[in-house]
């Protein structure tokens, strides 16, 4: 089977053709080995695949072959995650930490008022909560 299209199959990325990119560009690899799309997957071969924000790598084992996109536990049946605890504990702290941070740029200073917020300022129903 494909790389690109076991990739795809197991949802480690949203479209097929991203993760043909991703191959392409070197970014997935077999024993050190870079890999072309339409490189062939054994069952028990591991692989390295970044992570959808490209923090991390991801060791993957090729468990089974699936042709189509599944629903995810079916498809996280297909495969062993071997990334160590500590890699993905940091990364989880990365994307609370990052989510924290939207939610306070999203409740502070949103930059120049918008129609609406400089009406309110001007009338004074703003209570100060623009500037």
């Amino acid at each position: 089977m494909r790389v690109d299209k076991w990739l795809w199959s197991v949802r480690l990325y949203k479209t097929r053709s991203k993760a043909s990119h991703d191959c392409s560009a070197g970014k997935i690899k077999r024993a050190g080995d870079t890999l072309k799309p339409s490189t062939s997957l054994k069952v028990g071969d591991t692989l390295e695949v970044p992570a959808p924000d490209n923090s991390y790598k991801r060791t993957i084992e090729v468990v089974q072959f699936i042709e189509k996109r599944v629903s995810a536990p079916i498809a996280q049946a297909a495969y062993l995650d071997h990334t160590p605890a500590e890699i993905l504990a940091e990364a989880e702290k990365r994307r609370l930490a990052q989510k924290e941070n939207r939610q306070t740029r999203k409740e502070g200073d949103q930059g120049r008022l918008t129609k609406r917020k400089r009406r309110q300022w001007e009338d004074g129903d703003g209570e100060g909560k623009f500037f």
